[in-house]
């Protein structure tokens, strides 16, 4: 029989969630990239494709990770690169302060919300 699993914590629990379903609107956004034709001239469009699949991938490793400091500091980068991605297409703007703003209310909020539940907590609980 196997162990039984740890509860991972509020914070983890929010964290992968947005990193869940930004991964595939990042996804779509390569898509975007690529029938738009906004790349550069030197790179070939279908770049689009596999970047915003990589990015996709790497936010749902990410998710699974989440439960640790480093975790949240690749999010964090990840979330600046979805940013910088408005700069190909200016709609993944939105998807930036969308999910950037889910991202960091999960990774903010989230702690305190577990302090004042654990504080509120009846003891032996």
């Amino acid at each position: 029989m196997s162990a039984p699993r740890t509860r991972r914590s509020l914070t983890a629990q929010l964290a992968a969630i947005v990193l869940v379903f930004e991964s595939v609107v990042v996804f779509l956004g390569g898509l975007v990239a690529y029938g738009l034709r906004v790349l550069p001239e030197s790179v070939a469009p279908w770049w689009g494709i596999v970047g915003g699949a990589v990015l996709g991938v790497v936010m749902i490793a990410t998710g699974g990770v989440a439960h640790t400091r480093a975790g949240i500091v690749i999010g964090w980068a990840l979330q600046g690169l979805v940013a910088l991605s408005a700069f190909l297409v200016p709609g993944m703007l939105l998807v930036a302060l969308v999910f950037g703003g889910m991202w960091a209310y999960a990774t903010i909020q989230g702690p305190r919300i577990e302090r004042r539940a654990r504080d509120a907590a009846p003891e032996g609980e």
